[in-house]
């Protein structure tokens, strides 16, 4: 089973990759930094340096690799375009969608997929956080086209994972003591009664490559929060 990672260097892609691979898969991980993509070469197939926001290099990527299995999309940008919308300029919104949503659809459009496509989006799709509008609405897209895409690209699957608060590098935005505070913050609502780690994540993809019967969901990995 081959199986592509894309952003697959570091948090929720990182480990995605890892517990692929550790289940015998055959991985291509890809990312932009190459001390991480050295990092983590010796534990899966093959990483290669690809910009996800170039769609001719990931056209490239996608010629070079072949056909797949299964591709999961875990860009990310970090934090960019967080904040009240007034107090945001219109290069960090570009920059929330460039950096995430559009790369998504550039694999999607490229890749030779034969099985999966699971996409990774975030609560704030789904959640009223003040403060999270640009977020919600670059994850609001990517949730939004899951349904319409599984039925175009039918019999390809396609899903999406939609992480609540996880513990990634995601948050080095904050100083760890104001990082941990919010953690704690956060558990206070979380029915689960912590933030998620990469690994809870990791294995929710894990199951939707698996699940040869589930095409065109969200699945929600937040502890309950959007219960609560």
């Amino acid at each position: 089973m081959r199986v592509v990672v894309m952003g697959g260097t570091s948090g929720i892609g990182r480990a995605t990759a890892l517990q692929q691979a550790a289940a015998g898969a055959e991985v291509i991980v890809t990312g932009r930094d190459e001390q991480k993509l050295a990092a983590i070469r010796g534990q899966v197939a093959a990483a290669e340096r690809v910009d996800g926001t170039d769609e001719a290099a990931v056209a490239a990527f996608f010629d070079r690799t072949g056909p797949v299995d299964h591709l999961v999309l875990a860009f990310s940008p970090g934090a960019v375009g967080l904040g009240p919308l007034a107090g945001t300029d219109m290069a960090g919104i570009r920059a929330a969608f460039d950096g995430k949503l559009f790369p998504y659809l550039f694999a999607i459009k490229h890749a030779r997929v034969t099985g999966s496509v699971t996409m990774i989006s975030a609560l704030s799709a789904r959640a009223a956080i003040p403060g999270s509008a640009v977020l919600a609405a670059v994850n609001g897209a990517i949730e939004r086209m899951v349904s319409p895409l599984a039925s175009e690209l039918a019999p390809l699957r396609v899903n999406a994972v939609s992480p609540g608060v996880i513990d990634t590098a995601w948050w080095s935005f904050l100083p760890d003591e104001q990082r941990e505070a919010q953690f704690a913050e956060a558990t206070k609502t979380i029915p689960a009664g912590r933030v998620g780690t990469a690994d809870d994540v990791a294995a929710a993809v894990g199951y939707l490559i698996g699940a040869d019967y589930v095409t065109g969901k969200v699945l929600p990995v937040d502890g309950g929060a959007t219960v609560a």
